[in-house]
């Protein structure tokens, strides 16, 4: 049996979707462990988890060897915990004898300027680093209209809408599903507002794009492609997130919705709809060897498509670690086919031939 591996930063974390994989693993010939960072003892190399038991479909606390292959569901905050198992997670993946299913992607700026020499550059938002507050005042002189996004961000956390009046500045963000506003009357009453905002983590900007509906919601697609039991990559769904009206995200832990793609996309005439196809085919079929090229292997790829009301394209966010919520939403028939995926995978990497395997370790250490 090939152990397989399922790490989060916390128990609590997934409990369902990991849950899910654990109750097939053992018809695809693997015994499921999962098991946070922290629980590593770096000098036995021994880690303090939990097994399934597929008799019981239940957990048991269990002493184990590090699992050979390793599904990586870590989520960061900035809390201690999660700075303490970052630098262990790395560790974990420079060692040659433990294969991870995807080795995840960099922060969102070193995405962008990767991404910004390919053939996807047109799809960019213009992104640059917010290293001072007068970047920003001069961004908003000049446009009018910007978001600010953490570099390091998921799941619309820390996301902001800023806009100039006159003289005043509008500033709006989403937390706990309720939009927020305010309006600073002046430059000094928002740089004091924005330097501790800035001060505390990286930030980048980005110009403000019109990607809302006729009733301003924004809304944006998600796609959600992984790896095959070939290793090639497919196509696994797509659906629509929708958000409150005059909010500025579709995020669903900001209160949006989800609505089907054919759905959505069924009232459009067919050229509008031809078009959208062919351009997110397009993206599609050339991100992920991009990626690769630059960065490490990935198992599955999670990618946020805007479109706004001038018919532009633009990609997003690109997520290493994507949820499942959009695709289970709009298509519940796929949910064994999503949750077989990662033990496929899995099984795929454990039977490569040994060199190929050393190629993936060998990228791993020049990364």
């Amino acid at each position: 049996m090939i152990a397989f591996g399922i790490m989060t930063i916390s128990f609590d974390s997934e409990q369902s979707y990991i849950n899910d994989i654990a109750n097939l693993a053992e018809p695809c010939g693997m015994e499921c462990f999962r098991f946070t960072p922290a629980n590593i003892n770096p000098l036995t190399l021994q880690v303090k988890g939990k097994k399934f038991m597929s008799q019981t479909k239940s957990w048991v606390d269990k002493d184990f060897p590090i699992p050979a292959l390793i599904y990586d569901r870590c989520f960061y905050g900035d809390d201690d915990h999660s700075k303490q198992c970052i630098p262990i997670v790395s560790w974990l993946k420079n060692r040659p004898e433990i294969t991870f299913l995807g080795y995840g992607l960099p922060n969102k700026l070193e995405l962008y300027e990767v991404l910004k020499s390919t053939v996807l550059s047109a799809y960019l938002p213009l992104s640059q680093a917010v290293s001072n507050t007068s970047i920003v005042l001069n961004e908003l002189t000049a446009k009018k209209r910007m978001i600010l996004k953490p570099i390091n961000g998921s799941q619309g956390n820390g996301i902001y809408y800023l806009k100039k009046n006159n003289k005043s500045f509008h500033v709006k963000t989403e937390k706990n599903k309720n939009i927020i506003s305010r309006i600073f009357p002046n430059e000094t009453k928002l740089n004091s507002w924005l330097q501790p905002l800035i001060s505390k983590r990286p930030y980048l900007m980005q110009p403000y794009l019109e990607l809302s509906n006729d009733d301003l919601q924004p809304f944006d697609i998600r796609i959600l492609l992984q790896k095959g039991i070939d290793g090639k990559w497919g196509e696994m769904g797509r659906g629509i997130r929708v958000g409150s009206t005059g909010g500025i995200l579709s995020n669903l832990s900001a209160g949006g919705f989800i609505t089907n793609y054919d759905d959505w996309s069924s009232s459009f005439l067919p050229v509008k709809k031809d078009y959208i196809n062919q351009e997110l085919a397009y993206i599609l079929s050339n991100l992920p060897s991009i990626l690769e090229n630059a960065f490490l292997p990935l198992f599955e790829i999670g990618i946020d498509i805007g479109i706004a009301k001038n018919g532009s394209i633009w990609i997003l966010d690109i997520n290493s670690k994507p949820g499942r919520k959009v695709l289970l939403h709009s298509q519940p028939d796929i949910k064994e086919t999503l949750t077989l995926a990662p033990l496929l995978y899995g099984k795929h990497l454990s039977q490569m031939a040994q060199n190929e395997r050393k190629s993936y370790y060998e990228k791993t250490l020049s990364h």
